[in-house]
This record gives structure tokens, sequence and C-alpha cells, in this order.
């Protein structure tokens, strides 16, 4: 089922995510509805949060980045099929030299910006079978985790910003708070009352 985004100024996207019981009832299904909603909104990631769920979950696919012809072939390999969902992740370490990439947000339309990221991480996370795993990613599979990671602590990528930017993208992103922006895809928008208004 494609569920609506979340968009910017919902207080849940400012929620750190709670932890996940192994026999959280629904999750499975919670899981695949995250996917097709991503896929519809022709996301790469997505958290919990920005479907109004405060948990320690998102999603993953970077298949379509193997398409960027500026990427190497081996680089594209690993991107091709990268698909993974991680349940109660943990960082571990971030490291190397951050770098620039611009990055966008299925909760913050229209709005993209360059944003520095360290460019190997360690995580430890459980898969949908809750399979306990710690895995090494690095180039932009971790800067995917690093993203949706964020949004599981309350973190948008918008607040990575420096404040010259953040106050050149502040009228966007009332906008979107105000539900005047229309991406493809269904989002749920704080209207100026503070109601919630659906689109």
């Amino acid at each position: 089922m494609i569920l609506p985004i979340i968009g910017y100024g919902d207080p849940v996207l400012r929620k750190k995510g709670e932890e996940i019981a192994k026999d959280m009832p629904n999750l499975k299904q919670i899981v695949s509805d995250m996917y097709e909603t991503m896929y519809n909104a022709y996301g790469v990631g997505l958290a919990a949060p920005q479907v109004g769920l405060s948990l320690r979950l998102f999603v993953i696919d970077t298949t379509p980045f193997s398409d960027d012809e500026d990427l190497s072939k081996e680089e594209q390999a690993k991107l091709n099929g990268f698909k993974r969902t991680f349940i109660n992740p943990v960082m571990l370490k971030e490291e190397g030299e951050e770098w620039g990439f611009n990055e966008g947000c299925l909760s913050i339309p229209e709005v993209r910006e360059d944003v520095y990221r360290h460019e190997r991480i360690t995580i430890e996370y459980s898969d949908e079978d809750f399979n306990r795993k710690t895995e090494v990613f690095d180039g932009l599979i971790a800067r995917v985790i690093q993203h949706e990671y964020d949004h599981i602590e309350g973190i948008l990528f918008t607040d990575r910003l420096s404040s010259l930017k953040k106050r050149l993208i502040t009228k966007k992103l009332q906008n979107i708070m105000e539900g005047k922006t229309r991406p493809d895809y269904k989002m749920k928008f704080i209207a100026k009352k503070g109601d919630n208004v659906c689109f």
C-alpha cells in the first residue's frame, strides 16, 4: 500500500525513532509498504518517520544511481540492485574525508542542496528477519544510509546546511509546510493553522 509521505514541518520528523521489538505486529507489512511508497516516489531511501511512524527503521535501494554515467563501472555495479532494510540500526563509525553531494528528500520536495558527509561508515543493524549484522559501506551507499539514519535521529539534511543556505531556502520550506508544493506522489502537509492537509 502506498502511504502518504510526511512533509517538512511535521513534528514526527523531529522525533528520535523508537526501538522495534522482534515480535512487533505488522512489521513485514510496514516494510513492504515503505518500499512501495519509496518506489512510487522515485526515491532511493525512506525512513519510518517519513510515513508518520516514529520507529528506528529505514529502507534503501540505490539501483537508480547505477545509471549515473559519471560513476565508474565498478561503482555502478555496486549500486545496481543494492536493496536493504535497516531495523534498529546503530552507527558505529563515520570516517574518511567528508565529500559533497547534491541531496534531496521526499519530505522536502523541490529543495536540493550540497551536503557534506563522511565517505565510509560502519553500521550495526537487524535485517527483516532480525538477523543482527555489522557492515562497512562507502561512497553513495554510505551517503544514502547516513541520510536515512539522520531521519531516525530527528535530523533533516537541511540541518546540515550553512546559515546562509538555510536562509535562502526559508520560503521553499514555508511553502512545503503550507501545502503549496505539488510533488508527483502522495504527501501529508502541515497547514498554516496546524491542520494536516493531504494531497
